[in-house]
């Protein structure tokens, strides 16, 4: 059965830890206190329910304890961060565990913003040290990043990479901490000629989230965009990207279009407001509609799963 512990008992906490219960994992969420993170349970339940209704029937406990005071470490498979994005904070956690967890014991920190070998810096076993980063919510979307630092033991990493498969996510390995890792690269590079277009006037918002989703993003459910040009056929593509590459944007910060909102505190559904306005009745139900749409597409994925 196995023990997953969980730092940070936030919402990526909550749903990183809600995906090993699911599956029948062992599973210690740990707070600043112990109460604090108890209060994370109701939460817990209810994402590992959305994904499998029947889990309790599998037998699997979920505990609390305190980041500093734990120490039931005997059958644990993985320790993974995710606390407040401060490396400050993440060092000092790390420095910690270092000493406290047994060294087979692989670490992950679900950073997206702090390579591991920053965190890990040259600590003493940074060589079981990785970061597994997810992507919101963390209890439906599959995919984890498990992303090797300057020290870290591909073989470890390997064994992480089987253990998420077990609990039904899709890991990818990348191999150097690299900016934004690997899907945060490929997003980046898709917002920048977006908000590009919006912000030379070519585009709306709402026309090009249209665009990408009946287009491109349609068939990115079926297969991914290397499959994709495979099928196609690559003569298309490169015969296209002399014509589109010289004209693509290729600013180095996001433009006034994007900063301008966040500046006057427009940061979307949120705060009410991004690129259009949202009321509180709007933004539940397409909140409501994102995470449905999502199981969904998970279900279909799962109907004819990839042969890896």
């Amino acid at each position: 059965m196995g023990q997953v512990v969980v730092l940070g008992t936030g919402t990526m906490g909550i749903g990183i830890a809600a995906g090993f219960l699911a599956y029948g994992t062992n599973t210690v969420i740990l707070g600043r206190t112990q109460e604090k993170a108890e209060k994370c349970f109701e939460a817990i339940n209810a994402c590992a329910t959305s994904i499998d209704p029947q889990w309790e029937k599998l037998g699997a406990s979920l505990q609390a304890g305190s980041i500093s005071e734990w120490g039931n470490w005997e059958g644990t498979d993985l320790v993974i961060e995710t606390i407040s994005e401060r490396l400050d904070l993440k060092k000092e956690i790390f420095t910690d565990l270092d000493q406290r967890v047994p060294p087979h014991i692989p670490i992950g920190s679900n950073s997206s913003g702090f390579p591991i070998s920053d965190i890990a810096g040259d600590l003493k076993t940074a060589h079981r040290m990785l970061n597994t980063h997810y992507f919101m919510p963390a209890h439906i979307v599959p995919l984890v990043e498990i992303v090797l630092g300057k020290h870290s033991d591909p073989e470890i990493a390997n064994q992480v990479c089987d253990l998420y498969r077990a609990h039904g996510k899709k890991p990818v390995l990348v191999k150097k901490d690299i900016p934004g890792f690997l899907a945060n690269r490929i997003q980046h590079a898709l917002m920048r000629e977006a908000l590009s277009l919006v912000e030379e006037g070519i585009a709306t918002p709402g026309d090009i989230d249209t665009a990408v989703r009946y287009s491109f993003g349609f068939r990115y459910a079926a297969v991914g965009p290397m499959t994709q040009k495979e099928i196609s056929g690559w003569e298309g593509m490169t015969l296209a990207a002399e014509l589109i590459y010289p004209s693509l944007s290729n600013i180095t910060k996001p433009p006034p279009c994007v900063t301008d909102l966040v500046k006057n505190g427009k940061t979307g559904i949120n705060k009410g407001e991004g690129f259009r306005s949202w009321s509180a009745e709007e933004a539940a139900v397409v909140k409501k509609n994102y995470e449905e749409r999502l199981k969904a597409a998970f279900a279909v994925l799962k109907i004819a799963p990839d042969q890896d």
